[in-house]
Order: structure tokens, then sequence, then C-alpha cells
């Protein structure tokens, strides 16, 4: 075994990776982060596309203070509950994109995924179709890393090694309808769901195209499936709105959620259970949904979702998605040369350039580094931008700046090796 190593195993890192390589990270404040060695950076992702209110705000830390002083924690199975568990479940089904849901709470978005499509096929069985077992996804896209999860990610190098993965899902490709059309007629009658993030997130940013969405809406109702609405990225301002299902006008049946809902200052995700889901899980009386995890409700995570609610709702932050949108938006369009920018591409509070085949995206965001800004790599040639809501109009041009710099930086390292 090495001694170099770190005892903490990091996600989506080389196991065998030296404890020199990582950056600590010990402050934060708005839309910045500080270093062990004191240097700032622009948080150009929002931490990991959830910081959407900024850090360091101290109403989320007073209210997660004052909840673990009164009830710290205790589950909500079977007869148990909580006020701020209930509160957030009442404060959520206010805000959904469709009428009449109730919410299912977990510890992230994995969680809820794997929750959706649990009850995607349940209330199918319970509604009297146990046949109809199939979901369909897309490619590219990312669910996350349990397996049902993992299984509708549509990013093969996730899923490498980590077979057998869930059956009776299949995948088409993010934009295409007919694809989609040509799996409901190899699975007539067995689509559970279909299940699609409004705006593809960590498997490169991109938009749909106009009207797939609805097309999509349009498919479910035809097969008596149900649509699936990933929010854990597009939730809670990043699209300008709520949801950013509202943002494209579609009405789905489950909404998984995480990330935004507490900008990340505790772990915490759910699902939105639309009135078709609950008219199936609610027709017995007597069933039993035997599905939940130890921590789902936990009244502290829950207080930490109302405080950050309360500083999206009073500080207007919806609002700020399209001001990210009109000047970081077009601040990475400028960078755009063809050579080595090859695209941009986004909308509202998401976006992403694409760089041209030679130049490494890690690459790219390694040097950013040392310009103070923090951007994420996708895959080898696109790098992402999520900035927390509070950004200021300096900050996105530091980023355009830094992305320019740090382009430049690695095209003429490659050129110097020749």
């Amino acid at each position: 075994m090495r001694s170099d190593v770190p005892h903490l195993l990091h996600a989506y890192s080389r196991p065998a990776a030296g404890r020199s390589g990582f950056v600590d990270i010990v402050a934060g404040d708005g839309a910045e982060v500080v270093d062990s060695t004191g240097r700032r950076y622009v948080d150009a992702l929002g931490s990991l596309w959830y910081c959407n209110v900024g850090h360091g705000r101290r109403e989320i830390g007073d209210a997660v203070v004052e909840q673990m002083r009164r009830l710290e924690v205790f589950h909500t199975f079977d007869r148990f509950t909580n006020r701020p568990a209930e509160s957030l479940a009442e404060r959520l089904s206010g805000l959904a994109p469709m009428p009449d849901a109730r919410v299912f709470l977990t510890s992230g978005g994995s969680e809820a995924v794997e929750t959706a499509v649990k009850l995607a096929r349940v209330a199918q069985a319970w509604g009297g179709h146990p046949e109809r077992t199939v979901v369909v996804s897309r490619k590219p896209s990312y669910h996350g890393v349990t397996y049902a999860a993992l299984s509708a990610t549509g990013i093969p190098a996730n899923q490498a090694g980590f077979g057998p993965l869930l059956p009776d899902v299949v995948q088409v490709p993010y934009d295409d309808l007919d694809a989609l059309d040509r799996v409901g007629r190899e699975h007539e009658g067995r689509v559970a769901a279909v299940i699609a993030e409004p705006v593809v997130g960590a498997g490169g940013v991109l938009p749909p195209p106009e009207g797939y969405l609805g097309g999509v809406r349009e498919r479910c109702d035809r097969w008596g499936a149900y649509l699936i609405s990933d929010e854990v990225i597009c939730g809670f301002g990043r699209l300008g709105r709520w949801w950013g299902a509202e943002h494209y006008g579609v009405r789905p049946d489950l909404v998984t959620f995480a990330k935004g809902v507490t900008s990340g200052y505790l772990p915490l995700g759910g699902v939105l259970v639309g009135a078709a889901v609950r008219e199936a899980l609610e027709a017995d009386e007597d069933a039993v949904l035997r599905h939940g995890y130890t921590y789902g409700g936990h009244p502290t995570a829950a207080a930490a979702a109302l405080a950050n609610l309360d500083l999206i709702d009073r500080e207007g932050l919806l609002g700020r998605a399209p001001v990210i949108g009109e000047r970081l938006g077009a601040g990475l369009g400028s960078l755009v040369d063809g050579e080595q920018v090859l695209g941009h591409r986004g909308t509202q509070g998401i976006w992403a350039i694409e760089l041209g085949d030679d130049l490494p995206a890690a690459a790219v965001r390694d040097a950013m580094l040392d310009h103070g800004v923090i951007a994420r790599p996708i895959g080898s040639s696109t790098l992402a931008y999520c900035p927390p809501l509070v950004v200021a109009d300096e900050q996105m041009d530091r980023c355009v700046e830094a992305t320019r710099l740090g382009v430049a930086q690695v095209r003429s390292r490659i050129t110097a090796r020749g």
C-alpha cells in the first residue's frame, strides 16, 4: 500500500493520486471560496452544481443550530414524523410544477432518482399494469451513482466495471423523438416511465431542442407512462424558475430534486409525487410502501432547506439566472474562435464551452486555478459553469478572463512541446 495517498478515498478521482494533488478548501463567502494557502477562487460551478445562495450564509447555519438544539434527528418511518419535514413538504408541494403533489424525502440526488424509478414501477404495478417496467432515459445524461440511477445515466464511462446494471432500462439520444417513438413501438405497452433532465447537466450542459420536452410529455400520455423530470441540477432557480419543467412549460408526474434545495448546506433530496402516481399508490388503504432511507425527512436538513428557500424567495434569486445567462453566456461566447474554443452552449444559469480536440479540459481547468477560478471539466473537451445565483458581474467577468488565460496557457505548453 502506498503511504502518500490520503485516507479519504475521493469521488471521481484516481485512487492512486497522492496527497499533494488536492486543493484543500477551507472557507467560503458568497460566490468565492478560499484554499488552505489563502488563495481565493470564484466558485464557477457552485461547488458541484448546487450552491445557489452562495457560501457562508449565516441564516442557514442559525436555522440548523436552532433545530439541532431542539431535535437533531428522528426518523420518519411508519407513524413517526417531525414538523420541519412536514413544513418542507408543504412548502415544496406549493412550489411544485404539478398540482396536488406529495413529497418523498431522501438524502441526495442519486437516492431521489432511485426512488423515482421505484415509485414509477410500483405505481404501474399497483395501478394494474405490472408489465410496465421499462424505463427510458437519454444519452448523454447524468442521473446518479446508485444502481437504478447509474443504469439510467447515459455516460458509458460512468457505468464501466459496475455491471450488471438494472434490466429494462433503454436509452435514446437526448434530442431524438423519433428514437423515442421506436422504443415505444419495440416495447409497446411496457414503458413505465421516461426520465429526462430539463437541461442535461453533467452529461455536457445540453439544452433540449424546442418542443422536445413537450413531445416527451405527449408520448408519456399516449403510452400510459410517467414523465420523471430530473431537477437535481435544474431546480431552485437555475433556469430562472423554481423548476426547469416550468421554464419549458411541461407538466411532469415525478420530479427529483436535491442540491439547490439546501444549496448543499446539508445533504437532502427528494421526489415530488404528482396526482397520477399518487392515485395508484393511495388506491389500496392497506398497501405499504416498503421503501425509505434512514435519513429521509431529517429535521435538521429540512430546517436548512426551509431557510435556503426563504433566502431564494426573499432575495429574488430566481431573477438572477437570466442575468447570468446574459453576462456569463455572452462572455463565454466571446471566446469562441473556431480553433481553441469551438463553441459555447447553455441557458439561464448553466453554461459550457467546447474546447478544441487537442486541448484537454482538465488541463484548462487546472490552469484556471492559477487565475482564481474553479470550473468543471466534463469528459475530455467540455468545461462547465454553474455559479451561485449571487455571483457578481465582476466575478463572472473573472470567470471568462480566467478561461481565456487558461486556454492560452495550455495551448502554449502544447506548442512548446511541439
